[in-house]
């Protein structure tokens, strides 16, 4: 490696690409402007090679940086997880992990993790964070987490990552008990409503589109974009909203009647959960505890479901 590359430019460029543009990376990490721009010109001297193109709408990778980042990530994962192995006294010490999980998951799987861990594993330290997909797996590479439980993302969202599978879930469209669409429960009659549907970063968006699509559903005008649960747990029951959300999310508030699935045929939406991973990093002690802990509990969930 060439010496001239300090740590401060791998962490200039890397923030640069998960904010966006030089000046958030630069209140981020407490530069001015001028100072992050020097160290990514630095970077780019050391380099030989222009890693990233600059304009209005913010930062592009080249062809060289996309290799660069993916190097860059690992390496600053690999150091996070050398200084957390360091830091306190002990083995109990190193045994802490941190978990990105959907939304579905955090609401469906998890708990029953968490029990299995504090029977099996109780030393282990566990964090758990949810979120949308491209957030979990953007921290998952820089380190930020070290597993992350959600959908298979689209090729471009899972370069760097290992992905196991777990089961298969669909995503269910639900109302508040009673609603009107209920008389006549046709996918098609969605755009009278108003419509809490996923978005673009969400893993369940394209599974969404592809049915709407198939079902000849028209534009819908009246949509609210999110995949924030509690927010979803709160306005559909007092609303006539109609909700796409994960099966997972909402399968407790269906089975106790607080929310209606619609009768429709999901199939479409249904796509694989797993466990996602560094693919380029060695198994943790932690990773291993908490890996076979999901794996008894995601064993007793039906096939397909």
């Amino acid at each position: 490696m060439d010496r001239r590359i300090r740590l401060r430019h791998i962490q200039a460029f890397v923030e640069i690409i998960r904010q966006g543009s030089l000046k958030r990376a630069a209140e981020a990490l407490f530069l001015t402007q001028p100072a992050i721009s020097r160290t990514i010109a630095e970077l780019e001297e050391i380099a030989g090679a222009r890693l990233m193109t600059r304009s209005r709408r913010g930062v592009t990778l080249t062809p060289q940086g996309e290799f660069f980042h993916d190097h860059a990530l690992n390496a600053l994962a690999a150091l996070s997880n050398a200084m957390a192995g360091l830091s306190g006294e002990g083995e109990a010490a190193a045994l802490s992990l941190r978990a990105g999980a959907l939304p579905s998951v955090a609401a469906r799987l998890m708990p029953e993790v968490v029990a299995d861990l504090q029977a099996s594993a109780p030393h282990l330290q566990l964090t758990i964070l949810d979120g949308a997909h491209g957030h979990l797996t953007s921290a998952l590479r820089s380190g930020d987490l070290d597993v992350v439980i959600g959908r298979l993302g689209a090729p471009e969202t899972m370069q760097g990552l290992s992905f196991t599978q777990l089961y298969l879930e669909d995503v269910a469209v639900v109302v508040r008990p009673g609603h009107p669409i209920l008389d006549d429960p046709d996918l098609r009659r969605i755009a009278d409503f108003p419509v809490i549907y996923p978005p673009e970063a969400a893993a369940i968006r394209p599974f969404v589109e592809r049915l709407l699509i198939a079902e000849g559903v028209p534009r819908l005008p009246r949509r609210i974009e999110t995949v924030s649960g509690a927010f979803g747990m709160v306005h559909t029951p007092q609303s006539d909203a109609v909700w796409f959300i994960s099966a997972g999310v909402v399968a407790r508030e269906v089975a106790e009647g607080r929310l209606a699935r619609l009768p429709i045929d999901t199939t479409l939406t249904k796509g694989p959960v797993g466990l996602m991973t560094r693919a380029s990093l060695p198994e943790t002690s932690a990773q291993l505890l908490f890996r076979q802990a999901v794996m008894r509990v995601a064993e007793g969930f039906p096939a397909g479901t």
